[in-house]
């Protein structure tokens, strides 16, 4: 609708600084397990609810907790700009099912699946490539 492309090219104007707390932030998520819906160290984290918690936490950034929504925040970018905090998104079971953090030097965080915890994975490997559908700058 209209209105809520406005307000998504609104945020996507306004956004805050990048800086290194959203990748301490990241990092601190790690090991913790997969819980669907899960959005906090206490819960665990899903893959959206993982973003979600990091953006909140280190930039006051308020995201839904939704991939496909979160798909349409920030502005897109190339792979081949990819900056640290940009959220990278991949179809798992269908297109933005699934979304993670770029963490640089060709590597993301996210929360894979019930039964894993929260880890970082190779942005190059085959199974990523194939399924990438895209990524989204949320900070500057």
């Amino acid at each position: 609708p209209p209105r809520q492309t406005a307000l998504r090219q609104e945020r996507a104007t306004s956004m805050p600084e990048r800086s290194p707390e959203l990748l301490l932030q990241a990092l601190a998520t790690s090991g913790f397990d997969y819980r669907r819906g899960g959005q906090s160290h206490t819960s665990g984290f899903d893959c959206s609810g993982l973003v979600a918690h990091v953006f909140q936490q280190a930039y006051g950034v308020k995201l839904p907790h939704n991939s496909r929504a979160q798909s349409g925040y920030g502005k897109p970018v190339q792979v081949a700009e990819l900056e640290m905090g940009d959220l990278v998104f991949f179809n798992t079971e269908q297109p933005f099912s699934h979304v993670g953090i770029y963490l640089g030097d060709n590597r993301f965080i996210h929360a894979p699946k019930p039964g894993a915890v929260v880890r970082t994975e190779n942005f190059s490997a085959r199974y990523w490539k194939t399924r990438f559908n895209g990524a989204r700058r949320i900070v500057d």
